[in-house]
């Protein structure tokens, strides 16, 4: 009883944007996309991810630029702690395949791929437009667990809070999981 009111109270206490259409307790849209990790490029399936453990979903505006650059590396950084919770990172941005083979080998150091959703429909699903230049994403993380249903979500152009925000959201999922 004390884990599900301390995970009660971490999750109200973690800042939830008004704009996100997905809320907690909300089922994530499935989809697939091309994505690239280290340069190579397959085909990425979120419900293939969810059966494997919970999936921290981030999408940002455009690959290379400063604060998707710096969010990316951070991501990159702090892989082994995503990792040892048994998560995993999928980057989504509507640039192009070929930007994102380069940005998933320069930027990701090849530690977690990035979708290209050049049609915004993953983005849309998500509604994660930037409202007003819509051509881009929106620096929003989600975290879904295995279920598909939405665990956390953050939504700030600041890209340096999202790693630590995903990850205290999965370290509490993770305490409410334990017997």
């Amino acid at each position: 009883m004390k884990r599900i009111l301390a995970l009660v109270l971490v999750l109200l206490s973690l800042p939830w944007s008004a704009q996100a259409a997905l809320d907690v307790g909300d089922s994530a849209p499935n989809f697939t996309a091309p994505a690239a990790l280290g340069g190579k490029v397959f085909k990425y399936s979120l419900s293939d991810a969810l059966s494997k453990g919970p999936v921290v979903l981030y999408f940002f505006p455009a690959a290379f630029s400063v604060g998707c650059s710096i969010e990316a590396h951070a991501f990159a950084e702090s892989i082994g702690q995503f990792e040892a919770l048994g998560a995993s990172v999928i980057g989504v941005s509507g640039d192009d395949i070929d930007t994102l083979s380069k940005f998933s080998t320069q930027t990701c150091q090849g530690k977690f791929p990035v979708a290209s959703d050049e049609g915004k429909t993953v983005i849309k699903a998500y509604d994660a437009a930037m409202q007003t230049r819509p051509e881009f994403a929106n620096r929003i993380t989600y975290v879904i667990a295995p279920g598909g249903s939405v665990i956390s979500q953050y939504s700030s152009l600041n890209p340096e809070r999202h790693i630590e925000k995903s990850l205290a959201a999965l370290r509490v999922w993770v305490q409410s999981k334990r017997p």
